[in-house]
């Protein structure tokens, strides 16, 4: 979409944070791709390597007081908004040490102390879990905001419909975050959703709706940063439909054979981190010794983070039972 000409603008400094983001997300795939090729992690993942603008940008708004409910494609949303990653590789290695004492694993991660409050496998359901959060942040009287964030194909299910609906008619602090990559999960968007734009769902729950490109961290910011203080001004929610694409399939091992030939490949000729980086380097945003510094720091924690979950024990059999009932069970 076309930005008005007062449409808000990035400053450099926005900028190299939101691209800090963006490759703390890739290198942080990067080494979980490469960990389970070479045998040491057993998981499904579901990577979304070319989708790193959205919860960047996003995240660059937050604080560790702000909430996001994600699915189980939703690893980079944790890691844009700064969530711990020791933590985070000890519960996908399924460690006594992970967030969830390795009894999550990928597909339900939690850190509540950076707003990281639920990673759901049940598609959809982030949104009424946003909606839950949103409202208690009302009732405290904060500026907290709620990011729910959800694939296409939920669009489609009951659980988005009652959520608009009840954010609209409470003017709940939570932002509907949509990355529409094309796919929900092997079929076509085009053969799974009746409207050519998600977000024209929006005019019929009394809220607004944009569809914005997803891959692009200026028309982002310049949405998610109205969204945010509407939110935060108590005016209610809005629903952010990005377009992207996602590079590695639905699921590791994905053969694509549901893309039209040559999809994929000119998907990836406008990979947004690299684009995004010489941008930054050509309006000089940034300079290239200060990219490399912040590259190394980055694969540094990455790869402490990798070493610390690998190392991490296994939990015990007592571990079983805990946190599952309010109140221990006794066998």
């Amino acid at each position: 979409m076309t930005q008005p000409s007062n449409a808000p603008q990035p400053d450099s400094a926005a900028l190299t944070d939101i691209f800090r983001r963006m490759l703390r997300i890739e290198r942080n795939d990067d080494a979980i791709l490469s960990t389970i090729r070479k045998g040491r992690l057993q998981m499904p993942y579901y990577s979304a390597r070319g989708q790193e603008v959205i919860p960047a940008t996003i995240s660059h708004f937050l604080t560790d007081e702000d909430q996001i409910c994600t699915i189980y494609r939703g690893i980079q949303d944790m890691v844009a908004k700064d969530m711990p990653l020791k933590p985070l590789w000890a519960e996908i290695a399924g460690r006594i040490d992970g967030t969830c004492k390795g009894k999550g694993g990928p597909m339900h991660l939690t850190h509540p102390p950076t707003g990281v409050m639920v990673t759901t496998g049940v598609v959809g359901s982030s949104m009424p879990i946003a909606n839950g959060l949103a409202w208690a942040a009302k009732l405290d009287g904060s500026r907290r905001v709620v990011i729910a964030y959800f694939g296409d194909g939920a669009s489609n299910i009951g659980a988005f419909h009652e959520s608009l609906n009840l954010a609209s008619l409470w003017k709940l602090p939570v932002i509907f975050v949509c990355p529409n990559n094309g796919f929900a999960e092997h079929t076509r968007f085009e053969n799974g959703t009746s409207v050519d734009q998600i977000s024209k769902r929006a005019i019929g729950y009394g809220m607004p709706g944009f569809t914005v490109d997803g891959n692009d961290p200026w028309e982002m910011y310049a949405q998610v940063s109205t969204a945010i203080a509407r939110a935060r001004d108590g005016e209610g929610p809005t629903l952010l439909e990005c377009t992207t694409f996602r590079f590695l399939g639905h699921v590791l091992g994905d053969d694509n054979k549901y893309m039209a030939e040559g999809e994929l490949a000119a998907a990836k000729e406008k990979d947004p981190l690299p684009l995004f980086r010489q941008r930054l380097l050509d309006e000089g945003h940034v300079d290239e010794a200060t990219l490399a510094a912040m590259q190394a720091k980055i694969e540094a924690e990455v790869a402490e983070a990798r070493d610390f979950g690998l190392a991490s024990e296994l939990p015990s059999v007592d571990e079983i039972r805990r946190d599952v009932f309010a109140q221990e069970m006794m066998a």
